[in-house]
This record gives C-alpha cells, structure tokens and sequence, in this order.
C-alpha cells in the first residue's frame, strides 16, 4: 500500500477510468464490507450553492455548543486534509492514511469482508476465487468518502455533518441515510450530469431526503419537483420564507435580547437576478449591519449576531443552518450563547473573502452564474471604487457566459488566465467568451499568478482585485500570495 498522503491520492486517481462515475452500487458493497455503521446523527448538506457555508455554520456552532463534530466537504484549496474535520481540526496526513487503509483493504475483499453484499454480477466473478481478487473499483469522491466516515465512526463524533459533492441521488454521501437532509439552493450546474432544467436538477438533489425526516430547503424559488419527491416518499419539507427564514429587528417583532421575537422586514433573499436595492441595509465593506433574527417552527432566536462570513445572501444559509438545528434538537440541543458564538467563529475561506491590503483582495470561488449573481451583489453593496481587476479562469464544462454576464456591470478589468486541468478552459477560450460579452478591457496570461501579478502591478491602492471562476483559480491566487487556509 502506498505510504504517504501524497502516494494515497495519487493512486486514488488510478482506480476508476472515470473523474466522476455518480451511483451507489459501488460505495455501498465496500461500505457493507466495512460494516460501515455510524451511531450518531448525519446531516447531509447539497444544493448548488451555499454548501460549504452550511456546512461551516453547523460544524461552528455545533462546535460551540460543546459537541465533537466531524465534517466532510470537497472540494479542497491548497491541501486534502481540509475535507475532513474533526472538532474543527483537520484531519492529520497518518490519520487520512490510516483510513485509506481500511477502506483499501476492503476493497479488495479482505479476509474480514462479507460477499454476500456483492450483486449477481461480481457474486459470479467471486465463485471460485479467494476474497482478495474480488475488488470494487471506487472513484477518488467516494473513496475519500468512505474514509472521512471510517474516522468519523473510529473517532466516536457526535455529528457527521457530510456535504454532498454532486447531486444528491447518485453521489456518494447518499449512501448514508440523514436524519437531516438539507438543500441549500437550486439553479443550473453540472448539467451534464444532472440535466438541463431546474426541475430536473431539482430532483437530483432532492435524492438525499427520506421517508419519516425532515427535509431543509434553504431557497426562496421552491422547485416543484422538491415538493414533489417530499412528498412522494414522505419527508416533512421545511422551506425558508415559510416554515423558517429571519428578519431585522422591529419595534413591532418583539425581538430582543431575550432570544425570542419574530420582525416582518424579511424572511430570504434571492439571486434570481440582481436586487436594486440591496434587501437590507449594508454598512461597511458590505457586511450587513445590526442584528437579525430567526424564526423558524420552533422557538425563534432574537438578536443574533450577523455570520462571519461575508455577505447579504448568508443570511438565508445561516437561516437554513438553524433550521437544521431545529430538526435535531432532540438529539443535539443548541443553547443560544452556542449559535452567537458558532456564528461569530464561523470561517470558510474562499466565500466573498476580504484579504487586507492595498488594493484589496477578494477570494471567491463563484463558478456558475446564480454564485456570480451573488458575488455581484455583493461587490454592488461595497463602497464605490475606482477600478476593479478581475483574476478570473474557468473549467470549460460550465457556463462562462452566465458568469461573465452576471458580473460585467461591476468590473472593469479582466485579467483572463487558463487552468491546466483536464476540463481547464484556455486564456483563449474564455477570452473570447469575454470578448463576444463585450465586456471590456480583457487581457489574457498563461497562469492565474501572472495574471495576479499584473493587476497587482496595475492597481491603485484604492482599486479592487477579484480572484473567481474556480477552487483551481483562488487556490493559486492564495499560494501566489502565501496565504493559508484556517
């Protein structure tokens, strides 16, 4: 077996001809080989956007509230080991080592392994031969999956809280059942894979809900098919601006201190297309200002203090983390000085992330127009400036045109990089996207650092740099910077 981190991944990329192959089958026989079974809460976060944020709020708050959490998202910045997390520590290289083992061993039909879980095909191919020669190819996603919840249950957490990598139906951590299923927002991505339509999309990431469960859905356009599959199978759905949401404090809420009270200024905000104006009121460097509060079926909770994490459209995912909260609070009661404390705490890099300098320098990873929409939104609500650079490179397979679209009103130079991947978009390719756009200056470089390094170069220190398009390009923004991941 390999020896090092490094030597795992690169044989994880070996096993399966293909980067993505979504279904269970495969994920399910080696986890029944493992006897995979966890005996603590799951709460399995997708969506299109807003995953990760989900995520990071449970993992902070739960944290907070004196519990062990693991927590596993994808895909990474700079290193693997941010994937997996236990009480917000990541994951050390013997630990990911350790489990890639286990999962390695069966795998390939380890002594221990029980091919009675095997289907008719590979019971065939097993008759006659020993358990070892009997391996089940696995993705490098639903390898590191099986992992990540090997120390999960190895590491005795409280809560898995395990964020979907694509889809929902067919991807890997739905080989686990939730007993909270959330899904963050819907719009069009990866539709190769899950269709071109929101409804069709819909029904894919609706795949993670189940029978008897409640089911979170933190988007004010609630799909039909959403309703639809909940109801079909038997989930209770709660979705935000209905069941739960928030509002700005009001004379009328009754909303306080004393952690209960309900305001009528708002209770989500979309992305459908930009807002003019923004839907509440912006201070700063466009962090919303006050407090707020959450409603949901349950208790309220009055006079929060504003996410971490930056930007008008956290709000609906900090709702639709406390609505996930709300779900479990048999099983995981939250206090309120936990969910100030987790929100206060909370850190994802990478999400409308502000680095101090001069000029200042903004890390997003949007790569799809309803995350570019957002993104705008945001840059609109920060006090004016005189030109903001755009770092941008792409993956080929998404919508370059919808993101360039969405944020062409709020920059002015597009620095146009490629990314040396296989599904990369060239300098060229998306270049030309920019220029058909016709959105301005555009000036194109081999690598996302050269190209930082020239709007560094050009900026005044009262201009803006942005870094987007991909995880590939703001993580080779953040090494040309040196910049870390908390």
């Amino acid at each position: 077996m390999p020896d090092t981190l490094a030597d795992w991944l690169t044989y994880l990329e070996s096993l399966h001809p293909k980067t993505i192959a979504l279904g269970l089958e495969r994920v399910a026989q080696v986890k029944q080989r493992l006897n995979l079974q966890a005996n603590f809460p799951i709460i399995i976060v997708g969506g299109t956007n807003g995953k990760g944020s989900v995520c990071a709020m449970l993992e902070s708050i739960l944290h907070a509230a004196g519990y062990r959490t693991g927590c596993y998202t994808s895909p990474h910045l700079l290193d693997y080991n941010e994937r997996v997390r236990v009480s917000k520590h990541q994951a050390n290289d013997a630990e990911l080592c350790a489990a890639f083992a286990a999962i390695e061993r069966a795998r390939k039909g380890g002594a221990d392994s029980d091919n009675s879980s095997l289907t008719p095909a590979l019971s065939q191919r097993a008759r006659g031969q020993s358990q070892e020669a009997i391996d089940i190819p696995l993705t490098y996603f639903e390898f590191g999956t099986l992992a990540a919840m090997q120390m999960f249950v190895e590491q005795k957490v409280d809560v898995a809280i395990l964020e979907v990598g694509l889809g929902g139906r067919l991807d890997a951590v739905n080989v686990f059942d939730a007993d909270c299923a959330v899904v963050t927002s819907i719009d069009i991505d990866h539709t190769d894979y899950l269709g071109d339509t929101r409804e069709q999309i819909a029904f894919e990431k609706a795949g993670i809900f189940r029978a008897g469960k409640v089911a979170v859905f933190g988007d004010p356009d609630v799909p039909q098919a959403i309703r639809s599959e909940a109801g079909r199978i038997g989930a209770e759905l709660w979705c935000i601006g209905s069941e739960f949401g928030f509002s700005l404090p009001s004379p009328a809420s009754g909303g306080g201190a004393g952690g209960e009270g309900r305001g009528v200024e708002a209770s989500s905000i979309s992305v459908v297309k930009p807002l003019t104006p923004p839907p509440l009121p912006l201070a700063g460097e466009g962090v919303l200002s006050g407090q707020w509060n959450y409603f949901g079926k349950g208790k309220g909770r009055a006079a929060l203090p504003l996410p971490a994490l930056r930007g008008a459209y956290q709000l609906n995912n900090a709702s639709t983390a406390l609505a996930a909260l709300d779900v479990l609070k048999g099983k995981l009661p939250v206090s309120m000085e936990a969910v100030r404390r987790g929100l206060v705490e909370v850190v994802l890099p990478a999400r409308f992330q502000m680095v101090p300098s001069k000029p200042t320098l903004i890390l997003d990873v949007a790569h799809n127009p309803h995350a570019a929409r957002s993104l705008a939104q945001n840059l609109a609500a920060l006090p004016p400036c005189p030109r903001t650079y755009a770092v941008i490179a792409m993956l080929k397979d998404k919508d370059m045109a919808g993101v360039v679209a969405a944020l062409k009103p709020q920059v002015d130079v597009w620095l146009v990089a490629g990314i040396d991947a296989p599904r990369g978009a060239s300098a060229d390719e998306l270049g030309q996207v920019l220029l058909e756009a016709q959105a301005g200056e555009v000036l194109r470089f081999a690598t996302a650092s050269e190209a930082l390094h020239h709007a560094c170069n050009q900026a005044g220190e009262n201009d803006r740099i942005l870094a987007l398009g991909s995880f590939y390009t703001v993580a080779e923004v953040m090494r040309a910077r040196g910049l870390g991941v908390v």
